[in-house]
């Protein structure tokens, strides 16, 4: 379970989300860095991601565990090139805190505590990511043209800490786009039902971290939300909508343990639905 943390391996699949004649789309799905000053060697992994030349970068949240902005700046380095968009989790705006790992077994974690939560840097991450030309869907509408594909994403906030901002108009995508995605932390059923309604083609989320220690032939005992934990990670249907849950590439520092649950990224490959 020590060495598990540090196994980094890229996930692939292979949707058909996009209209007929439609050049493909390669998406790299990052999520739950949770990056603390000691980790060089995640650091260099994910700098080394941008030799896969994604089309586009999703990020789902949770990058800090620590208040280093720059670090985070500096480990996403070439990919912050690429066209982005991003979503706050729990993580980008309070440092997690000790707790008795028990409670997590028993339904999704509380971000109260007995001691106040200690705020992390969020405004300065934001500005950082954002500087680059990445953009914050946190309850918020982005459009993009990516190899002449017109995409309209749409972002709710984290749900698990009740910041998705549903209402009657939002998520919204644009009818004319040729893809419509929806972009969250936490995948939370009221978020998935939310954007299969507002009819994405394509869902991302993470927070789960796949369940992070799996037990082997039956999988996650636990998702961190009201998610069943037989979806903690991977692509799903929910609603006639493929849904991606990234189990991430971190891990609180008071629980920096995986097992059969290594962290990773995705790479999407997003084809024509004739192919």
């Amino acid at each position: 379970m020590g060495v598990e943390p540090h196994l980094f391996r890229i996930r692939r699949h292979r949707l058909a989300v996009l209209p007929a004649g439609s050049v493909p789309l390669r998406v790299l799905h990052l999520s739950d860095l949770h990056l603390a000053p000691w980790q060089r060697h995640k650091m260099r992994w994910v700098r080394g991601l941008a030799a896969l030349e994604p089309d586009l970068v999703v990020n789902t949240g949770d990058n800090l565990s620590a208040p280093i902005v720059p670090a985070v700046v500096d480990t996403y380095g070439e990919l912050l090139d690429v066209p982005g968009v991003f979503v706050l989790g729990s993580n980008d705006f309070f440092a997690p805190q000790a707790k008795n790992p028990a409670r997590y077994l028993l339904g999704p974690s509380e971000i109260e505590d007995e001691r106040p939560p200690q705020p992390l840097p969020t405004r300065e991450l934001v500005e950082a990511l954002s500087s680059r030309g990445w953009s914050l869907l946190d309850n918020r509408n982005a459009a993009l043209t990516v190899n002449g594909v017109r995409l309209s994403l749409s972002g709710l906030g984290d749900a698990h800490m009740d910041r998705d901002g549903i209402t009657a108009d939002h998520p919204a995508f644009d009818p004319e786009a040729d893809l419509r995605i929806g972009v969250t932390h936490a995948p939370y059923l009221r978020t998935l039902d939310a954007f299969a309604r507002a009819g994405a083609d394509l869902v991302c989320a993470g927070h789960t971290h796949g369940g992070q220690l799996r037990i082997p032939f039956w999988g996650a005992p636990v998702t961190n939300c009201d998610l069943d934990r037989t979806r903690a990670r991977g692509v799903f249907d929910h609603l006639g909508v493929p849904v991606h849950v990234s189990a991430g590439l971190g891990f609180s520092p008071f629980a920096p343990a995986r097992f059969a649950c290594p962290p990773e990224v995705t790479l999407l490959e997003l084809v024509p639905r004739t192919a």
